[in-house]
């Protein structure tokens, strides 16, 4: 568990990173992958929070 949440905290730092990358260089390459990896870093946090969730209701 404690290694899934590094994961998504890494992954959005990448994000990060890569949106201060377009926004320093203005190439569109770097905006597209940050939006890439935010997204299904978001779909992969909000699933393990589901889960966590169905976890304590059952």
């Amino acid at each position: 568990m404690l290694l899934f949440r590094w994961a998504i905290l890494l992954l959005l730092l990448v994000a990060g990173v890569s949106f201060a990358f377009y926004a320093a260089t203005g190439q569109p390459k770097y905006k597209h992958f940050g939006w890439i990896v935010l997204k299904w870093t978001l779909l992969a946090a909000f699933g393990f929070f589901a889960v966590l969730i169905a976890e304590r209701v059952v």
